[in-house]
């Protein structure tokens, strides 16, 4: 099994990386929606932060009030803290539970993490490669705007509050150029895939 970091910058053109490997065959975990799950209605990572923050972290339907959560932590960096010890080891916990169903389905598997935050929570060593998809600030913040309707300011926040490109590059074992057209994008992802293809097979036990 072949396990693959993907990350990059908002608007660099990762979610098109993405789905290409999709495409191609990958198994996608997708992080976001494992941190979702590690605080679902009945889960234990929900118990704890309840337990942690109170109940008016709560909705009325049981489920977990983002809003009210996102105001108690957004500018206390303990509380912050707090909240990620409690759901990166569930995602951590689920993440390894995918592997191994991927494995099991398939010996040589490609899994492919898709992790926003991969750089800033320190998981690039985790990962047989890490591919990142790039691009210059400027395109990313003209994308925001003019794809997704964000403000500039609103636009260059965002960007702000992840990694620098250098620091992202840096955990990189392949870069992506992210700044063409989604077909550019895409033919770079199977030339990608091709040699995984080829580096499966020579892993692969002989029949």
């Amino acid at each position: 099994m072949q396990r693959i970091g993907l990350t990059g910058g908002i608007a660099s053109g990762k979610s098109v990386a993405l789905r290409r490997f999709a495409e191609r065959g990958a198994v996608v975990v997708d992080h976001d929606l494992l941190a979702r799950e590690a605080v679902a209605p009945g889960s234990v990572g929900l118990d704890q932060v309840v337990e942690a923050f109170g109940a008016p972290v709560l909705g009325p339907d049981g489920a977990l009030d983002r809003a009210a959560l996102a105001d108690v932590v957004f500018a206390d960096d303990d509380a912050r803290e707090r909240l990620n010890a409690i759901v990166h080891p569930e995602v951590r916990r689920l993440s390894a539970e995918r592997d191994a169903q991927a494995g099991a389905a398939e010996d040589g598997a490609v899994v492919v993490h898709d992790i926003p935050l991969l750089v800033e929570v320190g998981l690039a060593d985790s990962f047989h490669l890490v591919v990142v998809v790039d691009a210059p600030v400027e395109l990313r913040v003209r994308r925001l705007v003019d794809g997704r309707g964000l403000s500039e300011p609103d636009a260059r926040a965002r960007i702000a509050a992840q990694v620098d490109d250098e620091t992202r590059l840096a955990a990189a074992d392949v870069v992506l150029d992210g700044t063409g057209t989604e077909a550019e994008l895409r033919a770079q992802v199977d030339a990608l895939w091709e040699r995984l293809v080829v580096e499966r097979e020579a892993e692969l036990p002989a029949p």
